[in-house]
């Protein structure tokens, strides 16, 4: 897999609301599939709620190919940072929220891979995704999307 597909995948968005108006709506993560591109569902697989530990399926899609993803919810900093680990790819996706003042919340998301992408991804993303460096790039795109539709639900 190249380095460009394994670069960290960033965009941000200004939402007009508070910290705590943008965290009620981001950490209802049924609501997913609303705002992601390739997430359909993010659904809970342990008892609990939303915390540090929780296990979510992800079913995701790209045109005809759908698959199941296995997320473990890793940072839990209410109105600040919400983070879950995608165990069958590498990869972490990270929301940070930041007050920006005039009740606004400055949201930024981003998509590292610390340690590399999984065998498993990197079959799948040259066979199935269309390539890993053009996946990459349709990632980060969607989540420019996906925090455009957060942005519009969070304001109405």
């Amino acid at each position: 897999m190249t380095s460009a597909a394994l670069r960290e995948l960033r965009a941000e968005t200004v939402v007009d609301a508070s910290p705590s108006a943008v965290w009620a709506t981001l950490t209802d993560l049924s609501r997913m599939g609303e705002w992601s591109p390739e997430t359909v569902a993010m659904l809970p697989l342990k008892p609990g709620g939303l915390r540090v530990g929780q296990w979510y399926l992800g079913i995701n899609r790209r045109k005809a190919f759908v698959w199941p993803t296995r997320n473990v919810l890793a940072v839990l900093e209410p109105e600040r940072a919400l983070a879950w680990d995608t165990t069958s790819s590498g990869a972490r996706w990270i929301w940070e929220l930041e007050d920006a003042g005039e009740g606004r919340t400055r949201v930024v998301h981003r998509r590292p891979v610390p340690d590399g992408v999984t065998r498993l991804s990197a079959i799948v993303a040259p066979l199935l995704l269309g390539g890993a460096d053009g996946h990459a790039d349709e990632l980060e795109a969607g989540m420019a999307t996906t925090l455009e539709r957060l942005r519009r639900a969070v304001e109405r």
